[in-house]
């Protein structure tokens, strides 16, 4: 039998690689505890992992007990699930869901490493929107989290698009294998229809300019399909109305999550999910979502609010739960971070 041959991890110029592609403590983080632990120290998040918001208020809220059934919406890098299996103690099971197949494939693979393997963990690539074809499936759950943000691993991977600090394709679809790019939409869509999707989906102060611009430069046979030409479109408009630093980084931050959560289709499949959630619970089963924009929350808010007085649920939270002053410290990224629960009658 011919002695299989070993690949040495390429080698790069300069201690520090700056391509997110030839970087590999970035692709496995896990490998590297001692650096993760210094970053997350440092109150950053280390590159290619997620650090998960709120375990502590979320499993409180829950209340999970060996035995159960619960539903991890979107299942991410992982953390929030490997919680609940735990608590679990080997009896019950947790259904996970995600539409990202690059990203869920190693978090499967990750909770596999970690013990918990398809006798108690189900993972299922479909929209969470389509609960209840999981329900049909699976029959009625006692505990189910949704978290809606979108996961560090994506944020940091230039291929995707997600961020407007990185260079990369201007893409930012979850799953990258269907649907329209946030650039193929720019060219599929009317300045109107940006402005628009810029007021409804983040409440853009200067939409009406920075479409101007951007269809401006499209109509001049710029290109605008990566994230740094977007970029610097709403940068350019921006300084021509003398607007500070802080408030063009906020901008840009609102155009893509505008943008994202058009291609993404968010609001309407946080519709689908909240109309069909309360019939996929058990009675007394519990549900806590956590909402980034007040967009979503909004949402959450209205469509509790309205089961409660249908008598679905029994009680909801009366106002919004926000992370702890240490964990915005810890996880910066957490901070604009609301959560709310319900409670299915009995």
């Amino acid at each position: 039998m011919a002695e299989k041959e070993h690949k040495r991890r390429v080698r790069y110029s300069g201690k520090y690689p700056k391509k997110f592609e030839e970087k590999y403590k970035e692709h496995n983080p896990e490998k590297y505890k001692d650096i993760v632990d210094h970053v997350i120290a440092k109150g950053s998040t280390p590159a290619g992992m997620h650090i998960s918001i709120m375990v502590n208020e979320i499993l409180d809220f829950l209340q999970i007990k060996p035995g159960q059934k619960g539903l991890d919406c979107t299942l991410g890098y992982g953390g929030h699930t490997k919680k609940m299996l735990e608590c679990l103690e080997g009896k019950g099971s947790v259904y996970g869901l995600d539409v990202d197949p690059i990203e869920s494939k190693k978090t499967v693979e990750r909770l596999k490493n970690a013990g918990f393997g398809e006798d108690i963990f189900k993972f299922r690539l479909i929209n969470f929107a389509n609960i209840d074809k999981v329900y049909e499936e699976a029959g009625g759950f006692d505990f189910v989290l949704a978290d809606l943000g979108v996961s560090s691993m994506q944020i940091d991977n230039p291929e995707r698009g997600f961020s407007y600090k990185i260079d990369g394709p201007l893409d930012l679809r979850l799953d990258p294998e269907h649907g329209e790019s946030a650039a193929e939409r720019l060219h599929n869509i009317s300045q109107d229809e940006f402005v628009g999707m810029m007021i409804e989906n983040s409440d853009e102060p200067y939409a009406e300019e920075i479409a101007e611009n951007v269809f401006l430069r499209m109509k001049k046979k710029e290109p605008m399909n990566t994230t740094t030409e977007l970029r610097r479109a709403i940068e350019d408009t921006l300084n021509k109305l003398s607007v500070g630093e802080k408030d063009i980084k906020k901008s840009l931050a609102r155009v893509f999550q505008a943008l994202r959560i058009d291609v993404n289709s968010e609001f309407e499949v946080l519709y689908e999910f909240l109309d069909k959630l309360p019939h996929i619970l058990n009675p007394g089963g519990r549900v806590a979502i956590l909402t980034f924009h007040s967009g979503e929350d909004r949402l959450v808010k209205k469509s509790f609010k309205a089961f409660l007085k249908q008598g679905l649920y029994s009680k909801i939270s009366s106002d919004v739960i926000r992370p702890s002053v240490e964990e915005c410290r810890i996880n910066p990224r957490s901070k604009s971070t609301k959560m709310r629960w319900a409670i299915k009658g009995e």
